[in-house]
């Protein structure tokens, strides 16, 4: 009989400190007087975080951890849980995602609303992990909210969220909640290096230039910031130097419109593989709801690159503002001091600072309105106007 080794610090919690203390007693541990102690877990956890914050990660050590245990109380072997819970092929671990852009009630139904009244096959416990549970309908959520009032004691519900404030108040008031900080930016800008191949200080930009958000960041590191950076730069340098001729915003826009269409085609083609696999009936209604989400998913992917090329051009023109001031430790763009410096020497800290206020109001305009094309148009004149020496 072996017994259960105990987990010392889930991987993944180094720098989540609250994630750590919070999961600490779900984990099998040693008494005062070195006896083994098995692990306590709450019936449901909501990690809520940033993106990139490590709350996919942790879920995955968490549920390790637990699969680990068997149900008599012995020892399984943690490297092979370990890798069927990579692979999602664990038949006590249960790992939901939306559908497109929303979760429905198909997506809980019969994986989780009815799959816990079933005992775990070699483990003591089973565990459901419920990515982007924000993505919830209303029909979804009143469903799992059934679950989560009178869960079966096997059963261990783990929901990830970085919107959290869009649950049920009455889902998140019946589960532990586990709180993922933003990565220091130290250990961000380490992981962009050896992850992405870039300098030290191109990495160190882009953990600051993703404000907290290390999903954001380690894309900006990736093949597609560089063109992203350059496109949101290009539009707040060619008003600062007041370049004649059509502003640059079109790069963005076509960008931005690029990765929508590539979103929706990947929802379409999960949406294909699954509906394979399906009866006649059930096909059709994933192909049916596949075109509405793929619709869906190409609007909000193409308003979200936006929002991240307008985020960047307002950097830069708050970071102008910092050098101005004399405070370039502050500047996000840790790799473009010298053009910073150029764009200072041009301007003044307070017409700097009307150009953040006009970029910031076309982002709030497009959460609200469609037409992004005459907005953006619209943003440039306004910064022209906010950088005219009268």
């Amino acid at each position: 009989r072996t017994t259960i080794a105990p987990v010392s610090v889930l991987p993944g919690t180094e720098h989540q400190p609250h994630a750590r203390a919070v999961l600490a007693r779900a984990l099998a541990r040693e008494d005062a007087a070195g006896r083994p102690v098995p692990g306590d877990p709450s019936h449901a956890y909501l990690f809520q975080g940033p993106p990139g914050s490590g709350k996919r990660t942790v879920a995955r050590a968490l549920a390790t951890a637990l699969l680990s245990e068997g149900a008599d109380g012995t020892a399984l072997d943690p490297a092979g849980v370990a890798t069927r819970v990579e692979r999602r092929s664990h038949p006590d671990l249960t790992w939901v995602r939306p559908t497109g852009g929303i979760m429905r009630k198909e997506d809980v139904d019969e994986a989780v609303v009815q799959a816990v009244s079933r005992r775990p096959f070699e483990a003591r416990r089973r565990v459901f992990v419920l990515e982007s549970a924000h993505a919830m309908n209303d029909t979804a959520a009143n469903r799992l909210l059934k679950t989560l009032e009178e869960p079966p004691d096997y059963v261990v519900l783990v929901l990830l969220s970085e919107r959290p404030g869009e649950l049920l108040t009455t889902i998140r008031s019946r589960c532990q909640i586990v709180r993922f900080d933003p990565l220091p930016e130290d250990d961000l800008t380490g992981r962009l290096q050896r992850d992405h191949g870039v300098d030290a200080l191109t990495a160190r930009a882009c953990a600051r230039l993703g404000l907290g958000d290390a999903q954001l960041a380690r894309t900006l590191a990736g093949p597609e910031g560089a063109p992203m950076r350059a496109a949101a730069e290009a539009v707040a340098r060619h008003a600062v130097h007041a370049v004649p001729g059509q502003p640059p915003w079109k790069a963005m826009s076509e960008a931005a419109a690029e990765r929508g269409k590539a979103a929706g085609a990947l929802v379409e083609a999960e949406a294909k593989e699954t509906a394979e696999r399906l009866p006649d009936r059930e096909r059709r209604r994933v192909e049916r709801n596949a075109k509405d989400d793929a619709k869906r998913v190409v609007r909000r992917e193409r308003t979200a690159a936006l929002d991240v090329s307008l985020r960047l051009c307002g950097l830069w023109f708050r970071d102008a503002a910092s050098v101005a001031l004399g405070a370039e430790d502050a500047v996000h763009h840790v790799d473009r001091v010298a053009q910073l410096r150029e764009d200072a020497a041009r301007s003044d800290v307070h017409r700097l600072l009307r150009c953040v206020d006009v970029v910031d109001e076309t982002r709030r305009t497009f959460r609200r309105n469609a037409g992004e094309d005459l907005q953006l148009d619209a943003m440039s004149v306004r910064l022209a106007g906010a950088l005219a020496r009268r």
